[in-house]
């Protein structure tokens, strides 16, 4: 029985069977309702969906209608930037490429590490220069090469990881943690209005 407040009231029970073959009632799937919504709200650190239900319904326990609305997101933390899991990206400086087959098994054997991926990209950098006389903004391109870490960071700190990556002689940069702070998320109207 749930209250009248939970997501889960309207929501059929459907016969099942347990581990002992037992014929038992359970609730359904609860389908994502449409969302009309655009407001959008960014994330900023330390948000929580019980504070924004109350900011934008004037009721915490309303948190559930915005993770409705964002199903992109496995997890109310992931929602918020505050999940486990993260992927940080620690940027390869200067010398030339490392041994890559050891430096991702060095960094893939770390414990709490999900995943390991090369990212090849260019940086844009204007630099204003005088041609026939007209000050001009050209624009270069120059390439960069970083790691991007998807890891548990109470198991495998971002610290950890650096330094196992310097451990193998390649420079990097400071890591950044890439991720849903500043990132914007749906927040539905208020249910009923």
């Amino acid at each position: 029985m749930f209250s009248v407040d939970s997501r889960y009231r309207s929501v059929p029970e459907v016969p099942t069977r347990d581990a002992r073959g037992r014929l038992l009632l359970a609730t359904d799937f609860r389908p994502l309702p449409a969302v009309t919504g655009t407001f959008r709200h960014p994330v900023a650190a330390g948000d929580r969906l019980d504070l924004l239900a109350a900011t934008y319904y004037g009721r915490p326990g309303d948190w559930w209608h915005i993770c409705d609305a964002n199903p992109a997101f496995p997890s109310p933390l992931a929602l918020l930037a505050a999940d486990a899991v993260v992927t940080t990206s620690f940027p390869l400086r200067g010398a030339p490429a490392p041994p890559w087959e050891q430096l991702l098994r060095r960094v893939t054997e770390l414990s709490g590490v999900h995943a390991v991926r090369i990212v090849d990209d260019v940086e844009l950098h204007p630099r204003e220069r005088i041609v026939e006389g007209k000050r001009v903004v050209v624009v270069e391109e120059r390439p960069v090469r970083a790691l991007e870490v998807t890891h548990n960071r109470v198991e495998a700190g971002a610290d950890l990881i650096a330094a196992t990556i310097r451990s193998g002689g390649s420079d990097i940069g400071a890591h950044v943690e890439l991720g849903q702070l500043g990132a914007e998320i749906v927040i539905p109207p208020r249910a009923g209005g």
